[in-house]
């Protein structure tokens, strides 16, 4: 028999197989990178976008101070025509952005574009908080597949002198990230200290900035409050007292490498724990973005991310909007990691020697 016969139509049937478990991940990224339709921006669509943004703004944002402020720069420049020339939908965007953020020096208020028309019912998604609306990053992410992701945890290891490392590259939802952090903190439990990288981490999930925190603690604490303006109530985030995996406690020294790359909640786990004095922070000022956002329909083809809340520290009783979580050593970010070696080392060595001082009982 001709054995490529038999294998011939084995390996077609294999490949066809693949390619169908792969679409989960494939979808998304034709989506992303396919060839997008052109859209016209004309007066009209210009006009629509501007008066639905104003609107929501006004209905919306966190400080309702700010939105007059807001309108009365966009319709000046409305009004003087400086916009009559702009027939991208990616440059009004970024433009109606910048007059923006130029008022209310807010780094989460912004304007989207999308060459697909959006739904017509859209409307912020309610199932799940404002803040999991993370940036550029966690929807790059996604767009790769998740199963491509690890949902945010990157590299977790031992160092010499046993001292942890565990790398977060943004925070997903705790139904999927759960799991994940339980298994890194049952590899990194019987460490000496710990390093915490958020270096890269462009935000995500305040339950799952909780949910991480409670691994640092001996006792239930609370950690952040997010104030909404839609409800006019604050959402307490606590730490939980049932953990998945094994808990770091609350004594071990823990450092958090930290730079412009932090976002978000990268910046709420930076800030929380640094106010909680449950470790110390290495690196450069953050991004600075507290504001939680939620997506606003502006017509077919435009999105406003308006912040409509703001995290409170129940702590500091404020928080790292516009300037950031400041560490407690400022080092270059490319540095950050050898300087957090050392500091841990030299505290443990201090430790050890301490511990043989004592007189024996």
């Amino acid at each position: 028999m001709n054995m490529k016969w038999v294998f011939g139509p084995v390996l077609v049937s294999v490949a066809l197989i693949g390619m169908v478990a792969a679409l989960p991940t494939i979808l998304p990224m034709w989506q992303e990178y396919r060839p997008k339709p052109t859209v016209l921006i004309d007066r009209a669509v210009r006009a629509q976008a501007i008066d639905a943004l104003v609107a929501e703004v006004h209905a919306h944002y966190v400080f309702p101070d700010k939105a007059e402020p807001i309108e009365t720069l966009l319709r000046q420049r409305q009004r003087n025509g400086d916009y009559d020339a702009i027939t991208s939908g990616e440059q009004l965007a970024k433009v109606l952005t910048d007059d923006m953020a130029s008022v209310a020096h807010d780094l989460h208020i912004r304007v989207e574009f999308s060459a697909d028309v959006l739904p017509a019912e859209f409307r912020p998604p309610a199932a799940r908080p404002a803040a999991d609306q993370g940036p550029f990053f966690m929807r790059w992410i996604d767009s790769l597949g998740r199963s491509m992701a690890a949902f945010g945890v990157g590299k977790t290891e031992r160092l010499p002198s046993n001292i942890g490392y565990l790398e977060l590259k943004g925070f997903f939802p705790p139904h999927l990230v759960g799991d994940k952090y339980a298994a890194a903190m049952d590899k990194l439990a019987d460490t000496g200290a710990l390093i915490i990288d958020l270096r890269r981490n462009g935000g995500g999930s305040p339950h799952s900035v909780a949910l991480l925190a409670s691994y640092f603690v001996d006792q239930r604490t609370r950690l952040n409050d997010i104030w909404s303006r839609d409800t006019g109530e604050s959402t307490q985030f606590w730490t939980q007292d049932s953990l998945a995996g094994k808990r770091y406690g609350g004594q071990k020294k823990v450092a958090i490498l930290v730079g412009p790359g932090t976002r978000s909640a990268g910046e709420d786990f930076a800030y929380t724990m640094q106010a909680m004095k449950r470790a110390t922070v290495i690196g450069a000022r953050t991004w600075g973005g507290a504001h939680p956002t939620a997506p606003f329909r502006l017509g077919d083809h435009f999105v406003g991310l308006i912040p409509n809340a703001r995290s409170i520290s129940p702590i500091t009783h404020g928080n790292w909007e516009g300037a950031g979580v400041i560490p407690d050593i400022a080092v270059a970010p490319a540095d950050a990691m050898a300087v957090a070696q050392d500091l841990l080392l030299r505290r443990e060595t201090r430790n050890a020697a301490t511990r043989v001082a004592l007189p024996q009982t």
